[in-house]
């Protein structure tokens, strides 16, 4: 997975709360593969097409949000279901972050696991970043993961937590497999004093 330390994108505001998994990507699309060029499209996909393929008014389809790298929504972001999809989609659109008052857990391990980093700040906060992007399409926030900081379009500075080893796998950038090959060193020393003590059986 690609490290996250500091990140600085454009933000969307998407103003729904209780953003379910269907909504982020809808379960029509999910056998479709993410090498299917198609892809980035089915990121709120009905919210953002009519059945006829035209886009309808809504904030992602327009200039400067539709290259936004970093959503700022309400809260439960995420319920639902725990299809994995829903967060490859946002990989699939270059969206590094999500910030939210609440996210569905599912859905919050599963940004973890795909290098997308998702904020909890409180709802008057989230609030006031979407007010300041709907105010100011193209403001940018600025994060730093590594002092669990991000500063609004106004360069207003707010703090985050994050669970200790979330942070670590961000940082560094690794998924599961990773996560378990830090430890190759001590895997092959246990491996190799088990078959010592234990010849017999090798």
């Amino acid at each position: 997975m690609e490290p996250f330390k500091t990140f600085a994108a454009v933000g969307v505001p998407i103003d729904i709360a209780n953003c379910d998994t269907d909504q982020i990507i809808p379960a029509r699309f999910l056998r479709r593969t993410k090498t299917d060029p198609d892809y980035p499209r089915f990121l709120m996909h009905d919210l953002r097409f009519n059945s006829d393929g035209s886009e309808k008014n809504f904030i992602y389809n327009h200039a400067p949000y539709c290259d936004a790298k970093i959503i700022v929504t309400d809260i439960n972001w995420g319920c639902g279901s725990s299809r994995e999809n829903a967060v490859g989609v946002l990989v699939a659109n270059g969206i590094r972050a999500v910030i939210a008052p609440s996210f569905g857990d599912i859905h919050y391990n599963n940004c973890i696991k795909n290098a997308v980093l998702p904020i909890q700040l409180s709802s008057d906060d989230c609030e006031t970043l979407r007010r300041q992007l709907h105010e100011g399409p193209g403001g940018e926030i600025a994060i730093d993961l590594e002092t669990q900081s991000l500063t609004g379009p106004d360069q207003s500075a707010y703090t985050f937590e994050i669970d200790a080893f979330d942070k670590h796998r961000l940082l560094n950038g690794l998924d599961d497999v990773q996560v378990t090959m830090e430890f190759d060193e001590r895997i092959s020393a246990f491996e190799a004093e088990h078959q010592a003590r234990h010849d017999w059986a090798f």
